[in-house]
């Protein structure tokens, strides 16, 4: 009787595996195929001509080669890269279609109201490509020359007006984080983009401006705007002169701009690891190394728990940030 049993119970172990490996047939079967089907889609979360969109075509190119299969941007811009998230998200989680985003996708979570998706759980990431510095200027005419002299017309509560590419923009939260903790005074003048604000700042219409490297450093080297300070914890190579904030008197204090890819959670684990290890050896191609470097990005790469990790973190950290200052999207 017990080997009777004995038996049933193998038979049974036996049906359930066979069922699991009929389950899972379909996930092996295009993982494998992959990427042979069609050509991939990098959607880049901002309109052409931006940091997101450049950050795209500089790895598409080298990404193709690998691959063996052609690598598509598709630029789909509009509510600081909900929207086309969102299109990433509506595509079939088969490998073939992924998210370009920037650091706006650490705080849409917390700012935007009925978010379509969460941010944490909806999406894996691929890779965490680089981070970089934003800068603090001013207008060359205008009375600041140095951080020390915005901080101190800030106690002064003098009104100091800084712009940036739009309410809830990580540059926006880095300069409500510093008022905060600081106790200073700033006024936000929100723009529609990184142009207009650019075009503003080299006008003097807005005495200060808060935006990356990548934005920042062609009115820079024009001498058309001054660098005064940058988010990031050490001095960046562009600008070896200028201190960072938290040199300058505010230990700890660090707003990195960041770019990552990203896939629908669903899309099929050997897919994200096979993305992750092709873009790994993208990002140390020497080529690519030297054209991101040249927008102002230090590039990061690693795992995709690394990318998680660090995401996450911004995710957690911005949202405490727009509760604390009651910051609402425009």
């Amino acid at each position: 009787m017990a080997t009777r049993f004995t038996n049933l119970a193998s038979f049974n172990q036996t049906c359930k595996s066979f069922l699991l490996l009929c389950c899972l047939m379909p996930t092996l079967a295009l993982a494998q195929a992959w990427p042979t089907k069609q050509p991939i889609k990098l959607v880049a979360v901002f309109p052409p001509g931006g940091s997101v969109d450049q950050v795209a075509r500089i790895i598409a190119p080298v990404l193709s080669q690998q691959l063996g299969q052609s690598v598509i941007v598709e630029n789909k811009g509009g509510a600081s890269g909900v929207i086309g998230t969102s299109a990433v998200l509506a595509s079939p989680a088969d490998g073939y279609t992924f998210a370009v985003v920037f650091d706006t996708h650490g705080v849409n979570q917390s700012l935007m109201p009925n978010m379509p998706y969460d941010s944490k759980k909806d999406l894996v990431p691929l890779i965490l490509v680089g981070t970089s510095a934003m800068v603090l200027t001013s207008n060359v005419g205008n009375e600041y020359k140095t951080f020390a002299d915005v901080v101190a017309a800030a106690k002064a509560k003098k009104n100091v007006s800084f712009g940036t590419i739009g309410n809830g923009s990580l540059g926006h939260l880095a300069m409500a984080l510093l008022g905060k903790n600081a106790n200073l005074e700033f006024n936000h003048i929100p723009y529609k983009g990184g142009g207009p604000l650019m075009t503003d700042a080299v006008a003097g219409h807005v005495p200060l401006a808060m935006g990356t490297v990548f934005l920042s450093k062609p009115h820079i080297d024009n001498k058309r705007i001054r660098p005064l300070a940058v988010t990031s914890l050490k001095r960046v190579p562009e600008f070896p002169e200028i201190p960072t904030i938290a040199e300058a008197g505010y230990p700890g204090f660090e707003a990195p701009a960041w770019w990552a890819l990203l896939a629908s959670a669903k899309t099929p684990p050997e897919i994200v690891k096979r993305m992750n290890d092709e873009l790994n050896k993208v990002l140390q191609n020497p080529e690519i190394s030297q054209k991101l470097s040249a927008q102002g990005i230090e590039i990061s790469g690693g795992s995709v728990d690394k990318a998680k990790t660090f995401i996450d973190k911004q995710i957690d950290t911005w949202a405490k940030v727009v509760r604390d200052n009651n910051i609402k999207p425009d």
